[in-house]
């Protein structure tokens, strides 16, 4: 073969002429020619193998060249052949390969048919990836959402690309380059095949579930050639080309470069590609279409695949937390937490890991306080991964948890939930005991620090209790005798005759190699008494260590120097003459005495080390639990959510004031929002009505007791809203269901040992389960009676009260049923121990009775029959027992010669007592007896005209439906007005009997309204507390019969609501005038301003009791809002934050009605800037910055201006000239408010010369020079300003 084949850089190319032995096409075929020529390839091919691609080149070449035009099915057969062309050199190739007796001929026409199958292969792939792409475009859905039929032929192109790459990895992956000369393998051989590749990863689908075959091959491909063919730095470039291009691609080429770097052990791509990254500036970065979102997507999944080989590269990606670029920001910080997470961390870390580390978290800490929300939030999230995979130190929980708290105030709603995120999973991996709290922890904590100081002032505070120059001393007479002794022995010749033990003491020392032991075992000796065998060792020292300091003064052996040797080896460092001193060892005691109080000081110091993280930490976790309790009603879904989550997190793991947050949440059960009263229901579900147990009893006892531990203390406000989820419990059908009803029985009833507060709330549940299912409670109503209302009533009063609350729930006033109404007779012992209770209570002095009264009085008139009957009779009893009592009184006092005045005050003490709890019932009774006339009795009347016209409907029958004439319709009209009349005079027969019959002299409850008034109206008289607020509640009960009864009493009422001297006098008087303004609207309403007059009550119970029920009547339009607004807008700056949170409710509540809040701003400026009222200036300013903050539309804002700059003209004082002019800078101001504030100047001009009119108005100009629109106005408007002021 003379020719070699060269791969062109273009297609075209090749039908150019050559260069010297360079392969030409000589014929391109034309279309029709193409079947016939395949045809002849394909014989080729089989009985000439792969070499057939050398004389049948220009027929794959020529369909190549009309790939446009010609037919799909002649570009399959030609991608088939080509196919089976490379497979079959990766066949023929191996043997060749390592055959040593190949020629040149041979190798190059091997070579040729390499070279010109795989570029005729990869050309025709690149062609049918185009038109695959093309057609995916045509068979998209259209505006119709109808789907073009896509073309037969490109529906199996999938497996093809599978079959064409996995043809091209078998080729490749031979050691082909032996076929080149020098095994340099030419570049464009190597892009042929590379931008085949990298033109398959442009398809948009390539990173889609369906598409992993494909890609897995061409990321195979790629690290062949990168590996085998230089292909190393067109690699990365060629990557962050496509990034920049295809942000699809991002996930794909993060899974290639950590294959690459892996599998094919070429770990410098990831280099390449870092530092390709890296030198992208900032600026690039900022601007749109830069491939910032690819480049940070690629590098957050890389490092989460292979973060050990982020490391080394790292620096380089760094100074992209100082660029602009804030997606660049967070990829480098989820890198960090990557490397934080899956290499750095662990204890077996050596000093330049945990250098690394530190200087990682530091890096990454920063960036919590990040310009950008989205970075902040991210970073958190960073860190919450961090948290849960344990790899946070523990000596950062303190200083990350402080900042995660801070971020729960970040303006951003992400931040919070990733804040939220954050705190719940240090509390789920806390090393700390969360279940206590900081005042639990308080006192061990100053117990062991004091415990610590001690041992660190015996430590370094100086000597021990005995010094050793006081053991000295008193030893010192007698270690001189035993000296003078053994030196008088000395002499003598028979010292073998000695003790053995003593013997063998004084041997030690011949096996003693070292001076400083032997000192050490003299001092031994001398601290146990043992003095002859100190001396005698002493003395064999001298011979053993003649050379040595420490026995040095031994040389001349007498007494004193004896003596002296001895006392520096005993004493040591307490001798001041130690010019030896470094050299005389401790003792072994207090060797061993120092480390084992270094010991205990160390573990001292790790105790309290522990117990003030532990501290720390539970600080941060109450604080947190504040902060995020308060989220649960902000408006955002997505941030309660979280805080419910949070919840329950902080609940399941048993912190302390956990339950705090889940009573509070639990009002969200009658959310709006289906998004947040799911999540509450799920949060309840999962913590109590799913409990753990390995029997069906223990999870019941275990469900139970979760309940009833949220119960305890609870308000009725969390009872009505838990009713709502146990309900729902008890009505799925749950298996639990029956077990749990029994278990609260027998704590009922006392088979099971329990509190009086586990009892109550046993009852109450039972009261739950009975608004699913009656014959819960109806089955067992005479041991309800038996257990709560038998003999023992009078001893617990909230028990009974809480029964009659458990039995109201098989009423049809709760169960809202509409058939027959369901009573029980007079005669049931249910209403017989309830009217024995009632009476008999209100002769004692018990707290409880009056709300166990009020709910049985209810009970009476929703459950029996004739209920005005029973409680007549209820007041004649009572009143009857009263009398007696009295009158048992009165006789007392008469067999006293010389009564007490104390005790006689006593007994005047207790009949007021029990004379205010007659007053109650007879309230309470007239107050549901109109209740049961409009509810019961009114429903039943309609409810039987109902059943009478369905009746006369059917009797009718189908005939007179036939009849119906032309004037249908009218009949229809005629009927309606019929139904509409006896509505009416129904309703008007309630309030006749209201009017004339309830208050009429034969009714019991006429009897005590004279005696209610006398009460009310005489408080100096009647002066007892309980008796006056009993007197006032009973006759706002009365008023509520009757227009007249009201018309008469409202001004003794509004008396008693100004004058009273007890708060909790005037908090009812303003709920029950407000219930009497709903009522009757037209009697009440001359009196408005008497009720806004208690918003400055000097007592913080009042003024909440005013704002709470001013905010109802106000939102529910009873009231008309007008200026008296003002005094709500006044609570704003309250001293109480819970008032100043209810005032700033209202506010919120009322910018919700169109216009309100804007046509209420001018009065309310004018009465808040009245010179009378004495508001501060800061105080003014700090209201009307909130109530300015609800005017959003320029055209409110222009009208505004105009009317606030017109008031300038009527303005008395130059302070209302000052409050006029911090209203306009309150004001946000806007194009069309500016120009009304400029042809409004001589309204003002002339207050100018006063600084607080001056000031506002310049921070006017000063906030307009940041608006684009209008900033070419305001110097001309600011200048004129200072001008003015000039003159």
């Amino acid at each position: 073969m003379s020719w070699d084949f060269f791969v062109p850089v273009c297609v075209g190319d090749l039908v150019k002429t050559g260069g010297v032995n360079q392969y030409v096409v000589q014929d391109v075929l034309s279309p029709k020619q193409l079947p016939s020529h395949l045809h002849k390839f394909k014989t080729a091919l089989r009985s000439q193998g792969p070499l057939c691609i050398l004389e049948h080149f220009d027929t794959a070449y020529s369909v190549l060249q009309h790939s446009n035009s010609v037919e799909l099915g002649v570009k399959e057969d030609t991608l088939d052949l080509l196919v089976q062309v490379v497979s079959s050199l990766s066949t023929s190739l191996p043997s060749l390969l390592i055959s040593t007796s190949v020629s040149a001929a041979e190798r190059k026409e091997n070579l040729n048919a390499v070279k010109m199958s795989v570029f005729l292969l990869c050309k025709i792939t690149e062609s049918l990836e185009s038109d695959s792409y093309r057609q995916s475009f045509i068979a998209a859905p259209g505006k119709s959402g109808k789907k073009a039929k896509t073309g037969e032929g490109l529906q199996q192109w999938d497996n093809e690309r599978e079959r064409v790459l996995q043809a091209l990895g078998q080729l490749i992956q031979l050691d082909i380059r032996s076929l080149w000369n020098l095994s340099l393998v030419e570049e464009e051989f190597t892009s042929c095949v590379t931008c085949c590749c990298y033109k398959l990863l442009e398809n948009p689908t390539i990173g889609h579930v369906k598409s992993k075959p494909t890609r897995e091959g061409i990321i195979h491909l790629l690290g062949l050639l990168i590996k085998k063919y230089n292909h190393l730095l067109g690699a990365s470039v060629k990557v962050i080309q496509l990034l920049q291009h295809f942000e699809q691609l991002s996930s794909v080429f993060a899974q290639a470069v950590s294959v690459w770097s892996t599998e094919y052990g070429v770990r410098a791509i990831i280099g390449e590609v870092i530092r390709e990254i890296g030198q992208k500036s900032s600026e690039e970065l900022a601007r749109e279409g830069s491939g910032v979102k690819a480049f940070s997507s690629f590098l957050s999944e890389l490092s989460a695949l292979v973060p050990e080989l982020m490391i080394p590269n790292i620096s380089v990606l760094i100074t992209h937390l100082e660029g602009e670029s804030h997606t660049m920001r967070v990829a480098v910080c989820e890198v960090l937490g990557d490397i934080l997470v899956r290499v750095l961390c662990g204890d077996g870390l050596e000093e330049s890991g945990k250098a690394d580390r530190d200087r990682f978290f530091d890096t990454v800490q920063e960036h919590l306080h990040d310009t950008h929300s989205y970075v902040r939030a991210r970073v958190l999230q960073v860190y919450t991964r961090i948290v849960n995979s344990k790899a946070l130190p523990l000596c950062r929980y303190s200083e990350v948890m402080g900042l995660a708290v801070g971020r729960l105030m970040d303006k951003s709603v992400n931040v919070v939930k990733s804040a939220i995120q954050l705190l719940a999973a240090f509390i789920e991996h806390n090393p700390y005991s969360c279940k206590l709290s900081s005042a639990d922890l308080k006192k061990p904590l100053e117990k062991e620090t004091a415990k610590l100081r001690e041992m660190k002032e015996k430590l370094h505070g100086g000597a021990p209790v005995i010094k050793a120059s006081e053991l000295w001393a008193a030893m010192e007479p007698e270690l001189r005798i035993t000296v003078d002794t053994e030196l008088e022995r000395s002499g003598d010749s028979e010292k073998g005759q000695h003790e053995e033990g003593e013997e063998a003491d004084v041997k030690e020392v011949n096996e003693m190699e070292d001076c400083r032991a032997t000192a050490v075992m003299i001092a031994q000796y001398l601290r146990v008494n043992k003095y002859r065998n100190a001396v005698r060792l002493c003395i064999k020292a001298l011979s053993r260590f003649p050379e040595s300091e420490m026995f040095a003064a031994v040389s001349a052996l007498t007494a004193e120097t004896l003596m002296d040797t001895l006392a520096r080896l005993f004493k040591g460092s307490d001798e001041d003459t130690p010019e030896h001193s470094q050299n005389l060892p401790p003792t072994p005691q207090k060797e061993g005495e120092k480390e084992a109080d270094d010991a205990e000081r160390k573990k001292q110091e790790m105790l309290v080390q522990y117990l003030r993280d532990t501290e720390t930490f539970a600080l941060q976790v109450e604080r947190a639990i504040s902060v995020i309790n308060a989220m649960l009603y902000w408006k955002t879904t997505s941030v309660v959510q979280e805080a419910v989550q949070f919840c329950v997190t902080v609940c399941e793991f048993g912190v302390a004031n956990s339950l705090s947050g889940v009573r509070k949440m639990l009002p969200l059960v009658w959310s709006t929002d289906s998004a947040i009263k799911d999540a509450v229901v799920q949060a309840y579900r999962r913590l109590y009505l799913n409990p753990k147990g390995d029997t069906i009893r223990m999870k019941a006892q275990t469900l139970v007791d979760s309940l009833s531990e949220l119960m305890v203390d609870a308000s009725l406000g969390t009872i009505q809203c838990l009713e709502e989820i146990v309900q729902e419990f008890f009505g799925s059908g749950n298996s639990l269901e029956s077990t749990v009803v029994q278990v609260l029985w027998e704590r009922f009833t006392g088979k099971t040992e329990s509190s009086p507060l586990y009892r109550r709330a046993a009852v109450l549940l039972l009261g739950m389960a009975a608004r699913a299912e009656r014959e819960v409670v109806l089955s067992n109503l005479d041991t309800l009676c038996s257990v709560a209302l038998g003999e023992k009533v009078t001893e617990d009063f909230l028990l009974a009260r809480d029964t009659v609350i458990a039995i109201c729930s098989i009423t049809d006033h709760v169960r809202q049923s509409r058939g027959a109404p369901f009573r029980l007779p007079q005669e049931h012992q249910l209403f017989t121990r309830l009217t024995q209770a009632i009476a008999e209570g209100a002769m004692m002095e018990d707290p409880h009775w009056q709300s166990f009264m009020e709910q049985a009085v209810r009970l009476t008139y929703f459950l029996a029959e004739s209920p005005d009957q029973l409680c007549s009779r209820l007041i004649q009893r009572t009143a009857r027992l009263l009398l007696d009592q009295i009158s048992q009184g009165a006789e007392v006092n008469k067999d006293v010669d010389q009564p007490q005045e104390g005790s006689q005050e006593s007994g005047e003490q207790v009949n007021c007592v029990c004379l205010a709890q007659l007053l109650a019932l007879c309230g309470s009774v007239a107050f549901w007896q109109v209740a049961h006339l409009e509810r019961s009795v009114s429903g039943e009347l309609r409810r039987r005209r109902f059943e009478t016209e369905e009746r006369e409907e059917k009797e009718k029958g189908p005939s007179s439906k036939a009849k119906l004439t032309a004037n249908e319709s009218a009949m229809e009209e005629e009927l309606g007005l019929v139904g509409a009349s006896a509505e009416d005079t129904e309703a008007e027969l309630i309030r006749k009997i209201c009017e004339t019959e309830l208050l009429a002299e034969e009714n019991l409850l006429s009897a005590f309204l004279p005696l209610l008034v006398k009460v009310c109206s005489s408080p100096g008289h009647y002066s007892h507390p309980q008796l006056t607020a009993a007197a006032c509640l009973a006759l706002s009960q009365y008023m509520m019969i009757s227009p007249s009864v009201c018309e008469e009493n409202a001004r003794l009422m509004f008396t008693v609501l100004e004058r009273s001297t007890l708060p909790v006098v005037r908090a009812n008087a303003i709920i029950a005038l407000g219930d009497l303004t709903v009522r009757f609207p037209n009697i009440l309403e001359p009196w408005t301003q008497n009720l806004y007059a208690r918003l400055s009550d000097e007592v913080p119970s009042v003024r909440q009791t005013a704002v709470t029920v001013l905010t109802q009547l106000v939102l529910k339009d009873v009231l008309k809002v007008k200026g008296q607004v003002s005094e709500v807008a006044v609570l704003l700056i309250d001293p109480e934050p819970h008032i100043a949170s209810l005032a700033l409710n209202f506010f919120n509540e009322l910018a919700s009605k169109d216009n309100a809040i804007y046509n209420l701003l001018p009065d309310i400026i004018s009465r808040l800037s009245d010179p009378d009222r004495g508001m501060s200036p800061e105080d003014f300013n700090t209201v009307m910055k909130q109530l300015f903050s609800y005017i959003t539309k320029e055209r409110q804002t222009e009208s505004l201006v105009e009317k606030l700059c017109q008031r300038f003209r009527t303005a008395r004082t130059e302070r209302q000239w000052c409050d006029l002019a911090v209203s306009l800078s309150l004001l946000s101001m806007c194009e069309r408010g500016f120009k009304r504030l400029q042809e409004c100047w001589e309204c003002y001009s002339d207050k100018l010369t006063e600084p607080g009119v001056y000031q506002p108005l310049l921070a006017i100009t000063a906030k307009l020079r940041r608006g684009a629109k209008i900033q070419f106005k305001v110097p001309h408007f600011n200048a004129r300003i200072r001008h003015h002021r000039l003159l």
